[in-house]
């Protein structure tokens, strides 16, 4: 059984984002951590997590129908 989300990628993340990414096929038991290795994105890099506007963690496991949002880390002085 496939379950789907909705994948974003933001700045400079937007370059591992997988075709479909609107409509992004994962398995059950799916976490955050399970897509950003699936996606060879630097676990360092994916910094911030949103599921459904909402701050998660990488051991998350995704829902069908989630929006999914990582963030590099955020720089600035």
């Amino acid at each position: 059984m496939s379950l789907h989300i909705t994948l974003k990628l933001f700045a400079t993340l937007r370059t591992y984002a997988p075709a479909h990414a609107d409509r992004y096929a994962i398995a059950p038991g799916t976490t955050v951590a399970d897509i950003v290795r699936d996606l060879n994105i630097p676990a360092k890099d994916a910094k911030l997590i949103f599921i459904n506007n909402i701050r998660k963690e990488h051991d998350t496991p995704l829902q069908d129908g989630d929006r999914l949002g990582i963030f590099p880390p955020v720089g600035g002085g």
